[in-house]
């Protein structure tokens, strides 16, 4: 984070992402009838051990193991002519590791905003095969969308100012799991 922001607000502890994520799991699993035809990507960076957590508590739920795989949209952006001298050496658009065609792809991304890493994913996605359904599990949905895109999961709402700035924090990246908003001091 920015020196020079101020926490304005823990919007969710460990335990509420963990709650959050399980009451996911079961949605998705509801949804689809089971998860026998599931497969979850994670869009890379936070979405992936979102991803893993998803597959975890499916398992613990349905005893079945749900394929994880990951996607880079950096490749897929629209603004990548602005970026592609930064993009690094080796970048993989994506890390699936198992054929999509035919599955009910979740995509997994901590926040929801704009639209337009959820647009550039389902291009990344859609690059991979043909899925049957693509649907969208998102840890914080803020609003402020740029695209007609929603989610069919989200583990909590909530309303922002285009000022404030959600961090959400995992263990495997941040060394912490938690979920903040700042504000611009």
């Amino acid at each position: 984070m920015k020196e020079n922001l101020k926490l304005r607000a823990k919007l969710m502890t460990e335990d509420d992402m963990k709650r959050a994520l399980k009451r996911m799991s079961h949605e998705i699993t509801e949804r689809n009838h089971g998860c026998e035809n599931i497969v979850i990507l994670g869009i890379k960076r936070r979405g992936i051990p979102l991803a893993d957590r998803l597959a975890r508590n499916i398992f613990s739920i349905e005893g079945v193991e749900v394929p994880v795989g990951e996607v880079d949209v950096t490749y897929y952006r629209d603004d990548l002519s602005k970026i592609i001298n930064s993009l690094p050496e080796g970048a993989e658009p994506a890390n699936i590791g198992f054929d999509i065609t035919g599955k009910n792809v979740v995509l997994v991304d901590d926040v929801l905003y704009t639209g337009r890493t959820v647009r550039a994913a389902l291009d990344a996605v859609m690059a991979h095969g043909r899925a049957a359904t693509i649907q969208l599990a998102v840890l914080i949905d803020r609003g402020h969308r740029e695209l007609p895109i929603r989610a069919d999961y989200v583990g909590k709402n909530v309303p922002t100012s285009k000022d404030e700035i959600v961090s959400v924090k995992v263990d495997e990246i941040d060394g912490e799991t938690c979920v903040n908003i700042y504000i611009a001091e």
